[in-house]
C-alpha cells in the first residue's frame, strides 16, 4: 500500500463549494444583510429608498417587498428572506419590513448559539417550538374586530400608512379604504382585487377619491359620440366589431368593378348588423375587449351609443361586477338581460388623456380609487400606501382580530415565549429563549429609526408590560411609551402571525444548510453562486 493516494473529484472544477461553518457563516451573513437593508425603512419615522434600475427609472419607496424586488437580489440565501417578503405581501398586503427584519434577527441569534457550539438542528427545533408557541400566544392576545367597527378600521387603514408619504391626507385615504372594503365584502368573503386602484398624476393627494364602480383608462373611440350617457344599459363585448379575415390565406378574385362595389356594400351591411345588433339590445354604452372598426364606430356614433374598444379583460371583469353584466363572447346572443346598469359613463379628460367613469352603480361589486398627486413619484408611493392600507383592513375582516403596534405585541409575545422557554428543559430553552429576544428587534428597530436610545424604551416597554398593560408601545413622536390601542396605532393579527411564521421557517431552513455547492458556468452560464464576490456578500449591498 502507497501512501500517496490520487484525489478523487466528483464535481466539474469550476465548482465553487463552501460547506460547514463557513457556509452557515455565509447565508447568515447574506440574510442578515437584506435585513439590514430595509431595517431603516420601519415605523412612522422610517427613511425611504431611492433605487435606479438598468433603465434609469428611478423608484422612491419604504415598501419593504418594492425595496427588496428592485434591488434584484443574486445570492441565493438572500432570495430566501426576499420571498419571506413575497409571502407576507401576497397574504396579507402589508408588514413585509417586519417579516424580514424578524427573519434576519432569529439568524443573528443563531449565529450566537453556533459560536457556543449548539446544533443547528437543535436551534431549528428551539424555533419551531417558539413559532408554534407564539401563534398561540398571538390568537389569545388579540382583540374582536367587527365590519360595523369602522373606526378601529379606519384606525388601522391609518396604521398601515403612517410613515408611506401619506402624512397630510391619511385620515382621507383611511376613510376611502374602510368605504371601499365595505363596499366589496360579501360576508366574510373579501376580494381586495375588486378594488381598483387607478392613478393619475395632477391635483393633491387631496384629491383621491372613491369612484362607486369602476374608471378605466380608455377613451371613447369616436369623437361623434356622446361624452356622457346617463341610465348606461352597458354591453361588454368579448368579441370584435369588425369584418372577421380568414384563418387561411385565401383570394378572392374580382374580375367586374360593379361585383368590388357590391361585396364592399356586403362588408358594410355586416358591420351595420352588427352595430343594430348591439343597438336592438337596448345598449347605450359598449365596451368592447378586442377592436371596432373605422366604420362600425361610425354606426355607433350615428346611434348614440358610446363605445370603448381594447378593454382588458381584468377591467371588462370588474365593470360585470359593478354593473352586474354579463360578458357576451357573440354578438348574436347579446340580449337586454345580458346587459350591466351604471347611473353615468362619461368620459373625463385629465390634461390630454381621456379616461372612463362607469358610476353610480347600485350595489357596486366593484369599486375604484382614483389616486391624484403632484409628481409621478407621489401617486407611486400613495399607491403603494393604500394598497397596504386595504389589504390590512381586509385581512382584519378575514378573522375578525386585530392587534397593537407600536412595538406593543412583540414585547408582550417575547414576554410570553421567555415563560414557555423556562418550562422546556435541554438546550432547545436557550433557542426559545433566543427566538424571544429576537422578537424584540422590532421595538427596538422603531426606536432606532426615531432617534430614541433603544435600550431606555425597551426598559421602560417591559416594565409597563410587566404591570399587564397588554399594549404598552412606543410613541416615537414623543419618545414616550403610550398604550398603543388607545391611541389607536391597531394593525390586524393576520401581520404578526405570517410574519412570525414566515420569519422562523426560513431562519430554520437556512440553518440547516451545511453545504453550498455552485455550479461552475458548464452548468448553465451562471457564475459561481449567481455572481457573487468571494465574501459571500451579495452585489448590489
Amino acid at each position: 500500500m502507497t501512501d500517496n493516494v490520487q484525489p478523487i473529484f466528483i464535481l466539474p472544477e469550476d465548482t465553487k463549494r463552501t460547506s460547514g461553518k463557513d457556509a452557515q457563516r455565509m447565508n447568515i451573513t447574506a440574510a442578515k444583510l437584506v435585513a439590514e437593508t430595509v431595517r431603516t425603512t420601519l415605523g412612522p419615522k422610517g427613511m425611504d429608498k431611492m433605487l435606479v434600475d438598468s433603465m434609469n427609472d428611478v423608484t422612491v419607496t419604504n415598501d419593504g417587498v418594492t425595496i427588496l424586488e428592485e434591488m434584484n437580489i443574486e445570492h441565493p440565501s438572500a432570495k430566501m428572506i426576499v420571498e419571506v417578503a413575497k409571502t407576507q405581501e401576497e397574504e396579507v398586503g402589508d408588514g413585509t419590513t417586519t417579516a424580514v427584519v424578524l427573519a434576519g434577527e432569529l439568524l443573528k441569534k443563531a449565529e450566537d448559539l453556533l459560536d457556543q457550539n449548539i446544533h443547528p438542528t437543535v436551534i431549528s427545533k428551539g424555533y419551531r417550538l417558539a413559532s408554534e408557541k407564539a401563534q398561540e400566544l398571538l390568537r389569545n392576545m388579540a382583540e374582536n374586530i367587527t365590519a360595523s367597527d369602522s373606526k378601529t378600521l379606519q384606525k388601522i387603514a391609518i396604521t398601515a400608512m403612517t410613515g408611506k408619504g401619506t402624512e397630510h391626507s391619511k385620515s382621507h385615504l383611511a376613510d376611502i379604504t374602510v368605504k371601499a372594503i365595505d363596499r366589496i365584502s360579501e360576508g366574510s368573503t373579501i376580494n381586495t382585487s375588486n378594488v381598483k386602484i387607478e392613478k393619475k398624476v395632477g391635483g393633491s393627494v387631496e384629491d383621491t377619491n372613491l369612484i362607486e364602480g369602476v374608471v378605466i383608462d380608455k377613451e371613447k373611440v369616436h369623437s361623434g359620440m356622446p361624452s356622457v350617457v346617463k341610465n348606461a344599459k352597458i354591453a361588454l363585448v368579448d368579441t370584435a366589431i369588425e369584418i372577421k379575415s380568414t384563418e387561411t390565406d385565401a383570394k378572392i378574385s374580382i374580375t367586374d368593378p360593379e361585383k368590388m362595389q357590391a361585396f364592399l356594400d356586403m362588408e358594410e351591411n355586416m358591420l351595420r348588423k352588427m352595430v343594430d345588433k348591439v343597438a336592438n339590445s337596448g345598449a347605450n354604452v359598449v365596451f368592447c375587449q378586442k377592436g371596432i372598426d373605422d366604420l362600425a364606430q361610425h354606426f355607433l356614433a350615428k346611434k348614440g351609443i358610446f363605445a370603448a374598444r381594447r378593454a382588458k379583460k381584468s377591467d371588462m371583469e370588474l365593470i360585470a361586477k359593478a354593473t352586474g353584466g354579463k360578458i357576451v363572447s357573440n354578438l348574436e346572443d347579446l340580449s337586454s338581460s345580458d346587459l350591466g346598469k351604471a347611473g353615468t359613463v362619461e368620459e373625463v379628460v385629465f390634461g390630454d388623456e381621456g379616461m372612463t367613469y362607469v358610476k353610480d352603480c347600485k350595489n357596486a361589486k366593484a369599486v375604484t380609487v382614483l389616486i391624484r398627486g403632484g409628481t409621478e413619484h407621489i401617486v407611486d408611493e400613495v399607491k403603494r400606501a393604500m394598497e397596504d392600507a386595504i389589504g390590512d383592513v381586509a385581512a382584519t375582516l378575514r378573522d375578525n382580530k386585530a392587534v397593537g403596534g407600536a412595538g406593543a405585541t412583540e414585547v408582550e409575545l417575547a414576554k410570553g415565549i421567555r415563560k414557555y422557554a423556562d418550562s422546556l428543559s435541554g438546550r432547545e430553552q436557550l433557542a426559545v429563549r433566543a427566538f424571544a429576544d429576537a422578537m424584540e428587534i422590532i421595538p427596538r428597530t422603531l426606536a432606532e429609526n426615531a432617534g430614541l436610545d433603544p435600550i431606555d424604551v425597551l426598559t421602560e416597554l417591559k416594565s409597563k408590560h410587566d404591570k399587564k398593560i397588554k399594549w404598552a408601545g412606543i410613541n416615537v413622536f414623543t419618545g414616550k411609551v403610550m398604550d398603543a390601542w388607545k391611541e389607536g396605532v391597531v394593525e390586524p393579527l393576520k401581520i404578526k402571525t405570517q410574519a412570525v411564521s414566515s420569519a422562523a421557517e426560513v431562519a430554520g431552513m437556512i440553518l440547516r444548510i451545511d453545504d453550498v455547492i455552485a455550479g461552475g458556468s458548464a452548468g448553465g452560464g451562471h457564475p459561481p453562486m449567481g455572481g457573487m464576490p468571494p465574501g459571500g456578500m451579495p452585489p448590489g449591498m
